[in-house]
């Protein structure tokens, strides 16, 4: 058995009915490059002999009332694929309306718990002939990084590829039993007092050096200070999906103009369209948003478990008109924050934190939270999660068919009920929006502003640099 970090953890503590914790993505696939055809059957189980080398799709949850600390994955020695993989219709015509609407219901559905925390719905009557699937992960068993590379395990540069060798099947987490689980958990929970001994030094200086670097502007933002905005509430259990395809070329092309990175331009090109839409419903706040990013810190901690994150906070400049003045403002501070980021929280503290997570605190206080309705009684901690995913820049297939659009899809949370989560791959940057279907209700307004957020800023790289080679996709 392996016991689950605190980090893990807490995003099962965390859960409640209407903040599902789980990920998702959108796959859009050509089945015409599948060697003799597509099917489902084919897709199935093909599926069914990879997982054979993919621990994380056979492992499942065990726990003990006497358990003192964090659940433990187990090998689910009942793992059947067909559990895990359904084959469903989008309703005709089979357009972009009706294959979001029908994720958004995916995405709304809970998991299961008793099983291995995964699911793929094969979706088809596509109208362009284009074969989805819509993936569901829960956050406990990935995050952004271990999600794509278990993603890539499935993928090949060729859609006639051989399969991996099979000879060595990687571990597994193995079987546990009720005393195991308790007698480890005793043994962990008996050292917490010392590991909190040893963290308290470092995190009682948090908030002077915090305030210090805020004097002298050289802080991220602090938590509860965004402004509120009508996807800043308390959320219900129905999500909305929309999602944006754009010509990485662009971008790229927009970095090189003023001399930022690319991360840069997609915070930029989110803040654009997040004004947009705001204004266009006239609830633009004169203050800047707030975005919490997720950073990745698996090449920094060496803490066990899956999720191997830290957060940081970012202005948007959403209150600035100007684009070209709102890029450079975001890339300034974006350096600012990273420093701070680095030199605050680390790339341990808030894991070294999250072990201490005690379950029935953690889901009582946040089911009280959820029913009490409190992320609309006090301050905003932040306005929405944006991440940017890096892909390979080559062509993907998907059990053997060729993914011509991946949308990464977040979960959202009570307070923030919007996330945008990008991805590049093969030329592209596929934006995937996930948000509380009563707190933003027209999504694909957001998902639309993309598009001109991005000529806006091309327009302006162009007079920037009127000499410098322009490689600009079509639309």
């Amino acid at each position: 058995m392996e016991r689950l970090s605190g980090m893990d953890a807490s995003f099962l503590y965390l859960e409640t009915p209407t903040q599902m914790l789980h990920v998702c993505g959108l796959i859009i696939l050509d089945g015409s490059t599948i060697p003799g055809g597509y099917s489902f059957a084919k897709l199935r189980d093909e599926l069914a002999v990879r997982v054979k080398a993919m621990p994380n799709f056979r492992r499942r949850l065990q726990d003990s009332r006497f358990n003192l600390d964090h659940p433990v994955w187990v090998d689910d020695s009942d793992f059947d694929v067909d559990r895990h993989v359904h084959r469903i219709a989008v309703p005709a015509p089979g357009g972009r309306d009706e294959l979001s609407e029908l994720c958004g219901s995916i995405a709304s559905q809970p998991m299961d718990r008793s099983r291995p925390l995964w699911e793929m719905f094969v979706i088809e009557g596509l109208e362009d002939g284009s074969v989805a699937v819509m993936s569901k992960m829960h956050h406990a068993n990935v995050d952004g990084v271990t999600g794509a590379n278990l993603m890539s395990q499935l993928c090949s540069l060729e859609p006639d590829a051989p399969r991996p060798d099979f000879d060595q099947l990687p571990k597994g987490a193995g079987r546990g039993n009720a005393l195991d689980i308790a007698v480890g958990g005793l043994l962990s929970f008996a050292s917490r007092p010392l590991k909190m001994v040893r963290l308290l030094p470092e995190s009682v200086t948090l908030l002077p050096r915090w305030i210090g670097r805020a004097r002298k502007g050289e802080a991220m933002p602090t938590p509860f200070t965004a402004p509120r905005t009508s996807f800043n509430g308390a959320i219900t259990g129905h999500r909305s999906i929309a999602y944006q395809e754009l010509p990485l070329d662009d971008i790229k092309f927009v970095k090189n103009a003023f001399g930022v990175k690319v991360n840069d331009v997609v915070l930029t090109l989110c803040a654009g369209a997040l004004r947009r839409y705001l204004e266009s419903r006239d609830e633009l706040p004169d203050s800047s948003l707030v975005a919490t990013v997720p950073v990745s810190v698996h090449d920094k901690s060496d803490r066990p478990g899956t999720n191997q994150i830290s957060v940081m906070f970012t202005q948007l400049g959403t209150d600035i008109a100007d684009p070209v003045e709102r890029l450079h403002f975001i890339a300034e501070h974006n350096a600012i924050n990273k420093d701070h980021h680095n030199e605050a929280l680390g790339a341990t503290l808030l894991q070294d934190w999250a072990q201490f997570a005690a379950p029935a605190t953690f889901g009582s206080a946040m089911r009280v939270y959820a029913k009490l309705r409190l992320a609309e009684r006090h301050p905003v901690v932040h306005n929405l999660v944006v991440s940017n995913i890096p892909g390979p820049p080559l062509p993907l297939y998907f059990l053997g068919a060729r993914i011509k659009q991946m949308y990464p899809l977040g979960p959202v949370f009570h307070g923030a009920g919007l996330n945008v989560t990008a991805m590049s791959l093969e030329g592209r940057l596929d934006v995937g929006l996930v948000s509380c279907q009563e707190l933003a209700p027209k999504l694909w307004e957001l998902a639309d502003a993309f598009p001109a957020a991005l000529d806006e800023l091309v327009t302006a790289a162009r007079a920037q640099a009127p000499t410098q080679k322009q490689r600009t996709a079509p639309r």
